[in-house]
């Protein structure tokens, strides 16, 4: 719980806030939500519901050892990465068609 309550304390400071500021957008007191961030409170799943709606974030997010933002990072790299690979697949298909083509007018060749 600490790992995850220094991970909200990060992303509030990040965003400028004060524990106040968080406080009253969960609709708990200041010292409750101090409890979250020093893991002294385990956090309900309808409170890591709220707390992911106030930060904009996922719960794999929250939950991960990412970095705030990281996970959708890695999520735009790894589209980058599928668009490459499906388009060397298409290279490598031309090719193919190429290599039995060229092959074909040997064999064509060879046989006159």
């Amino acid at each position: 719980m600490q790992d995850l309550g220094k991970k909200i304390k990060l992303m509030r400071q990040q965003n400028g806030w004060s524990q106040g500021d968080v406080a009253k957008m969960l609709d708990i007191s200041v010292p409750a939500f101090s409890k979250i961030e020093t893991g002294v409170t385990d956090i309900n799943l309808s409170r890591l519901e709220q707390i992911v709606i106030v930060f904009n974030t996922s719960v794999v997010e929250l939950l991960t050892s990412q970095a705030p933002g990281q996970g959708q990072a890695q999520a735009d790299e790894l589209k980058i990465a599928r668009s490459k690979v499906n388009d060397y697949a298409s290279q490598i298909l031309e090719l193919q068609q190429q290599v039995i083509s060229l092959h074909e007018e040997l064999r064509r060749v060879s046989n006159l």
